[in-house]
């Protein structure tokens, strides 16, 4: 079993995940709360964010959710909000929500494109524009954006969601410059193939871990752990001189 690190510098932080009910984000949920911080999410999800936090809270726990749909940037702000007067202004964020729903170039009409920009990329945008403000006045902050490997890897048959994330990217940049001098990091995650149980349910077969195992130059599944780790890690005062990059954890995948 792997041993992992302890940040003294996350504790007590106020956190804010999006999509932190199932999948990596309940694992960066599991993970900021063993550290001690104060875990508010945001899902659409009512059952499995009851669960979790109810879970989580038995164990002495500090962790809240607001439901909302993300693609709804009013609802969210106001979700953002409310967590921001029981938690206090997160100085941490992460921007984990995403679908990674497949489908057909052929196939995509206007309005599917919309939708799927609006559940991958807008809600990131605004989110960082409603906290920033309250890291400004906290003197700093850490912003985590989900990215993805499918991109790098020029994987096919989801190309409005690649789209998305591969501006992602683009936008962890321009943020990182823009909020660096308020000490606001801004930096994006970039996952492989995340042994979800989404994932397992939907796409995992004998044939398609086998093709995966061969592009990995480590062979084995990676878990959501160990994308929660490092969300962890650059939240922390250990990456206090990381920013605008991407940090990978996707087991060497070519």
């Amino acid at each position: 079993m792997p041993q992992f690190a302890t940040y003294p510098s996350l504790a007590g932080k106020s956190v804010l995940v999006t999509g932190g009910a199932s999948g990596i984000g309940a694992q960066i949920v599991r993970a900021f709360a063993a550290q001690g911080s104060k875990v508010g999410f945001l899902d659409v999800d009512t059952a499995g964010s009851t669960a979790l936090a109810d879970e989580l809270n038995g164990e002495g726990a500090a962790v809240g959710f607001e439901l909302c749909d993300l693609r709804d940037i009013e609802a969210t702000k106001g979700a953002i909000a409310a967590l921001a007067t029981r938690y206090g202004p997160a100085t941490v964020l992460v921007n984990n929500a995403a679908r990674d729903d497949r489908h057909g170039w052929e196939t995509v009409t206007p309005d599917y494109f919309d939708e799927r920009i609006a559940t991958n990329l807008k809600h990131m945008f605004f989110a960082i524009q409603a906290v920033a403000p309250g890291m400004i006045a906290a003197g700093g902050g850490a912003i985590v954006n989900m990215g993805s490997n499918s991109w790098w890897e020029a994987g096919g048959g989801m190309p409005a969601y690649t789209t998305a994330k591969a501006a992602v990217h683009g936008m962890t940049r321009s943020f990182a410059r823009d909020l660096g001098p308020h000490r606001i990091r801004v930096n994006t995650v970039v996952p492989g193939w995340i042994m979800t149980d989404r994932q397992k349910e939907l796409w995992v077969t004998e044939a398609a871990i086998a093709k995966h195992r061969d592009r990995q130059c480590l062979k084995d599944l990676i878990e959501p752990a160990y994308v929660a780790r490092m969300v962890l890690f650059l939240a922390s005062d250990d990456a206090a001189m990381c920013t605008a990059n991407n940090y990978m954890v996707e087991a060497g995948s070519i």
